[in-house]
């Protein structure tokens, strides 16, 4: 018989509307540094969300002030070469880099180092006003770890992306709109309530057509044009054998709800 969990002490995790979870980084004595148990507690938390069917959507935040103002430095810094390759962080970020439902983001105030790296795993960011994104880890002897120069990079493009992470110096909400890094910037008081605003209509969306939704789009990152357009023709094929398909276009034609249900 399996041992009950332990509760997670890092993070809050809650239910603010239906097939929706909200996970909320609370440490802020130390701004939300991210140490390994915080990543540990967030990956374990995807992992369950992944294998829930109830959970469609995944919103991750942090405070008014801080998403996340980077990794756990006390933590890193007796750490060698080859204990950092085989750390466990290294799973648990893959964990949450690979969570196949849609994970969204409300950043307010730091999102450095870590936090950025992070918030770059969301598929979308909503931002507060007072948000800063940005890699400050050149400044220590160091390079982002965790993603922070290839995702931002293909999302940001390389002549920011190179300010960002050689200078160390970071960007502000409107920057980071510009260069497509979040999808739109709110006032802090509103840029959670609008993640989740985003998550519970997506979390109402066919399920089928969600996940094969975002893997397509991620692919656009990962593979040659030729071949991603193949992937996305044989996906767009495969949902015309599912029934909500079916009922989303006799729901169209009849001018009515459709009626969802995940098959």
């Amino acid at each position: 018989m399996a041992l009950p969990s332990m509760p997670p002490q890092d993070i809050l995790v809650e239910r603010p509307a239906d097939g929706v979870l909200q996970l909320t980084l609370n440490r802020p004595e130390v701004r939300n540094a991210l140490r390994t148990q915080t990543l540990r507690e967030i990956a374990e938390a995807l992992a369950a969300a992944a294998a829930d069917e109830a959970t469609r959507a995944v919103v991750i935040t942090g405070g008014l002030k801080f998403f996340a103002a980077g990794a756990d430095v006390r933590e890193l810094a007796p750490l060698g070469p080859d204990e950092i390759l085989a750390h466990e962080r290294q799973r648990h970020w893959h964990t949450i880099a690979s969570f196949p439902k849609p994970l969204l983001a409300a950043v307010n105030g730091y999102a450095l180092g870590g936090g950025c790296e992070l918030a770059l795993c969301a598929d979308v960011i909503c931002a507060g006003t007072n948000a800063q994104f940005g890699q400050p880890e050149i400044s220590l002897g160091m390079i982002p770890g965790a993603g922070g120069t290839q995702r931002l990079a293909r999302t940001a493009g390389k002549a920011l992306t190179m300010q960002m992470v050689l200078t160390g110096l970071p960007i502000d909400a409107q920057t980071a709109l510009a260069a497509g890094i979040v999808c739109e910037v709110d006032e802090p008081e509103s840029a959670l309530a609008r993640a989740v605003e985003l998550a519970t209509i997506i979390a109402g969306k066919p399920v089928l057509a969600v996940l094969a939704a975002k893997a397509a789009v991620l692919r656009a990152w990962e593979l040659p044009l030729a071949e991603g357009l193949a992937a996305e023709k044989k996906a767009f094929a495969a949902l015309a054998a599912t029934h909500d398909r079916n009922e989303g276009i006799a729901a169209f034609l009849e001018k009515r709800p459709p009626r969802f249900t995940g098959r």
